[in-house]
């Protein structure tokens, strides 16, 4: 993002990382057994998944203040999102928490840089 908003990683470096992101999602959800729940929470999990990498895009293409802070604010949504969907995996026994939990700290980091960011962008435009 533009000003240094996400701290030590650069624009492209945080596109690659959600998008790295986004894949390890698509391939858990590979992972899931075939029943109903897992099918739903898959389908959602791989929803927010990918929006994660897709919004943070739009976020580079913001056309202006309160624009990148809504599409920050998406991110961080979609984000936190993904650790919900990841927690119930495990906590309905469709997948072990230490298949989910390196994916799941990715989600919780995502959400909380994006916070960051968010309240970086705000004190900035009270300025």
């Amino acid at each position: 993002m533009r000003g240094g908003l996400i701290g030590a990683m650069t624009e492209g470096e945080m596109k690659r990382r959600t998008k790295d992101f986004s894949l390890r999602i698509l391939q858990l959800v590979e992972d899931l057994p075939e029943t109903r729940t897992a099918r739903i929470i898959a389908n959602q999990l791989a929803r927010a998944g990918t929006s994660v990498a897709t919004n943070y895009r739009a976020v580079c293409r913001a056309k202006s203040s309160a624009d990148m802070v809504a599409k920050v604010t998406t991110v961080e949504e979609e984000a936190d999102e993904c650790a919900f969907w990841l927690e119930l995996l495990s906590e309905a026994g469709l997948m072990a928490a230490t298949q989910t939990g390196a994916l799941l700290q990715e989600a919780g980091e995502l959400t909380a840089i994006m916070v960051a960011s968010r309240k970086t962008l705000l004190a900035r435009i009270r300025k």
